[in-house]
C-alpha cells in the first residue's frame, strides 16, 4: 500500500463502525484517506433514498461496502429472510447509486457462505457456482452472490470499476461477543473465560467439534480490501484467508489455553455443525495483488482474548 495513492481521497466505508469497519477505516486514515463513516443508525442501506443520501453526503471517490446483516449459525437459521432481503437491498441498491454518481471504484465484501456446502477443499474462486451453500447460511451467502453477479455485470455494461473480495471467517479486537449474534470464536472466548471466572469446570459448544474452519485476522483482512482497492480491477472474485484449516475442537483447545480455562468441553450434538469444511486457495489474491495473511491464528487468539478481558464490562461493538 502506499501513502501516495490514498492521500486526500474521499472515501465511504459502509458499514464502517463496525468490527471489520472499524479496522479498515483506522488503515485507511492512517495512510492519509479522508473516511466518511456511513453508520447504520444514519442510513438504513436498505431504503433506496438512504443510498441516495450517502453517496451525496460523503461525495467519494472510492466506496468499501461492508454492511451486512450478519451473525453465527443461530443468528443466521433464525432470520433467513432478514438476512437475504436485507443483504440484497442494501447491496444492489448501494452499487446503483454508485454507477449513477459515477464513482471511480467500488470494493465489495463478499462472504465465504457464499461457497457450495460440498465445494471441494480448497475452495477455488472458479467453484462458487457449483452447488447451493450450507443450508444455515444459504439466504446471506445467496444475497452476496448476488452481489457479485451484479458487479460483474455493472462493469460489463457501464464500465464500473467494482470488484468483490471474499473474506474467510474473520476474528480480533472489537467482534461481537454477545452470544446470541456472535461467531464462534468470541462465543467460544466469551464462554471459556465466564467458565473459568466462576469456577466451572465444563463449557457447553454447539456440534460434534468436527467441521473445519479457517479464519482470518481483522487487521491482515482491512490490509488486504486496501490492497485490493488500490491494485486490482477484473471482474474476476478473489478470496482472502490464510489458507490455513483447523477443526472446531482444536479451536476450542487454543482458546482454552489462551484464556486459561482448563475444564472440558460438553458437545451439542442436538445444535447444527454448519459446513463440514472451509479452507480457501488464497492464491489469487498473492498473485494478483500481493496479500499474505501475517498474522498466525494463536497469536490473533491471544490479542483478541485480551482485548475482550480488558473491554467486556462495556458490552458488545455497535454493528
Amino acid at each position: 500500500m502506499t501513502a501516495a495513492h490514498w492521500t486526500g481521497k474521499r472515501v465511504l466505508v459502509t458499514g464502517g463502525a463496525g468490527f471489520f469497519g472499524s479496522f479498515l477505516v483506522d488503515g485507511l486514515r492512517r495512510q492519509g484517506a479522508e473516511v466518511f463513516v456511513a453508520r447504520s443508525r444514519d442510513y438504513d442501506l436498505v431504503d433506496r433514498a438512504a443510498c441516495k443520501r450517502v453517496i451525496a453526503d460523503s461525495r467519494p471517490d472510492v466506496v468499501f461496502h461492508l454492511a451486512a446483516r450478519v451473525g453465527g449459525i443461530g443468528a443466521n437459521r433464525d432470520n433467513p429472510g432478514l438476512f437475504v432481503f436485507e443483504n440484497a437491498m442494501m447491496g444492489l441498491q448501494l452499487l446503483e447509486e454508485c454507477r449513477l454518481a459515477g464513482i471511480a471504484k467500488t470494493i465489495v465484501a463478499g462472504t465465504i457462505c457464499a461457497y457450495p456446502k460440498f465445494a471441494p477443499v480448497p475452495f477455488r474462486e472458479d467453484d462458487l457456482w457449483n452447488g447451493y451453500p450450507e443450508e444455515t447460511n444459504a439466504p446471506y451467502g445467496v444475497a452476496k452472490r448476488l452481489l457479485l453477479v451484479q458487479a460483474q455485470a455493472y462493469r460489463e455494461q457501464y464500465g464500473l470499476a467494482s470488484i468483490v473480495l471474499f473474506p474467510v471467517n474473520l476474528y480480533g479486537p472489537r467482534d461481537n461477543f454477545e452470544l446470541r449474534t456472535s461467531h464462534v470464536i468470541p462465543a467460544m472466548i466469551r464462554k471459556c473465560l465466564a467458565a473459568r471466572d466462576h469456577g466451572q469446570d465444563e463449557v457447553t459448544l454447539w456440534g460434534d467439534g468436527s467441521p473445519t474452519r479457517e479464519f482470518l485476522y481483522v487487521e491482515d483482512a482491512a490490509e488486504a480490501m486496501m490492497l485490493g482497492a488500490e491494485l486490482y480491477d477484473s471482474p474476476d472474485p478473489v478470496n482472502l484467508g490464510s489458507g490455513e484449516e483447523i477443526s472446531i475442537a482444536d479451536l476450542a483447545r487454543l482458546i482454552a489455553e489462551a484464556t486459561g480455562f482448563t475444564g472440558r468441553f460438553v458437545w451439542d450434538t442436538s445444535q447444527p455443525n454448519g459446513q463440514p469444511r472451509r479452507r480457501l486457495d488464497v492464491s489469487r489474491a498473492r498473485e494478483r495483488f500481493g496479500f499474505v495473511a501475517r498474522t498466525a491464528l494463536a497469536d490473533g487468539l491471544r490479542q483478541t482474548v485480551a482485548w475482550y478481558a480488558e473491554h467486556r464490562r462495556q458490552g458488545p461493538t455497535e454493528a
